[in-house]
């Protein structure tokens, strides 16, 4: 989200410089969109803190080296609302950095969009064709089930990117080959591991190994089953929530937490993390590789899991346990803008969120 905004005030900064002449017309149509990235360690990589490479692809349509055209930008930024500091990094990268309020201000927003924090802007204007969803125990083999989960989690992630899908029909696509004989190796694992442990399988697997797939499909229920690691982070934050309620405990009604609230750097780590949201879906789309998203949530995962571990929300957890009202109403919310990123992207995997295991 917080990538998508500074993306915006860019993009208004460099439409007015091209009305002006400062930059040839075209640059009034580049965006930042797709060229976001950590923030590099010259500038301390803060929580609240990213770089764009926009500056290099304007650089390219002007004779002015990259690192003018970040500089120009940055003091365009600096003292903007929500922006703290903005400067050159890197020999050209535009690197920004975002106030307090915005970033604590991040998790009641998040939890607002529901679904919809997953959705940006980056592929406006792009149509794609996609194939029609699939039983994956249909599928003959390995190869042809990763297809199809790949196809059906890119589709997803190019529309919630922004681009208009066209789902075509049966017809226009060639017919599956004949299974082997014998039995279907994906069908068994289906009834073995579960659809949903397939299909988040499928989807983290890149394409060279989709042939050495099988019964290497965990079904544990512990950490080291990045499917279960995942589902058991989102049940863990709806879990707080539903004792939250139990307790009659109230958050209040949605609105950035007050400055320094939310200070812990666990807890401006989850939020960095949370922030990305949009930007990952949006590149996995571009790329096409829908792995990315399993990546990304498995990092929501352990970022929220960590962050509960130091800065419990709720009254009974141990001597990091809030005292004050203020404290545990944002430490709320940002329990439900993990669950909310996580739910997210599971969808877009496919497979459910669970509220408890």
């Amino acid at each position: 989200m917080i990538p998508g905004d500074i993306g915006t005030q860019l993009a208004a900064i460099v439409r007015a410089a091209a009305a002006v002449g400062e930059l040839p017309p075209q640059a009034a149509r580049m965006t930042a969109a797709g060229t976001w990235r950590p923030a590099p360690a010259q500038s301390g990589g803060a929580p609240g803190t990213y770089a764009t490479s926009l500056p290099f692809a304007l650089a390219g349509l002007t004779d002015r080296p990259p690192g003018a055209i970040a500089a120009a930008l940055a003091s365009q930024l600096s003292g903007a609302p929500g922006i703290a500091a903005a400067d050159t990094t890197g020999g050209g990268y535009l690197t920004v950095t975002v106030t307090d309020a915005v970033l604590t201000g991040l998790a009641p927003r998040i939890v607002a969009a529901g679904p919809g924090c997953a959705r940006s802007d980056a592929l406006a204007g792009i149509f794609l064709p996609a194939p029609p969803q699939r039983d994956l125990a249909a599928a003959p083999g390995w190869r042809q089930a990763w297809r199809w989960q790949a196809d059906d989690v890119s589709t997803r992630l190019a529309q919630a990117a922004g681009a208009t899908i066209k789902t075509l029909a049966k017809r226009d696509f060639p017919p599956t080959a004949a299974p082997p004989p014998g039995p279907a190796p994906v069908a068994i694992e289906i009834e073995y591991a579960g659809a949903d442990a397939v299909r988040y399988a499928l989807t983290r697997t890149a394409a060279d190994r989709a042939d050495k797939m099988g019964r290497q499909i965990p079904v544990s229920h512990g950490s080291e089953n990045p499917f279960a690691a995942v589902s058991l982070a989102h049940a863990d934050a709806a879990s707080v929530l539903r004792w939250a309620a139990d307790l009659r405990i109230e958050r209040g009604e949605p609105g950035a937490p007050a400055p320094g609230l939310l200070g812990h750097p666990r807890e401006r780590q989850l939020l960095d993390v949370l922030s990305w949201l949009p930007e990952r879906v949006a590149g996995a789309a571009r790329r096409r590789r829908p792995q990315e998203l399993t990546a990304y949530t498995e990092h929501v995962a352990a970022s929220w899991l960590d962050c509960r571990e130091s800065c419990p929300a709720l009254p009974f957890g141990g001597r990091a346990a809030p005292t004050d009202a203020a404290v545990l109403a944002a430490r709320l919310w940002l329990a439900d803008a993990a669950r909310t990123v996580l739910a997210a992207g599971l969808a877009l995997i496919g497979v459910a969120a669970p509220e408890r295991l």
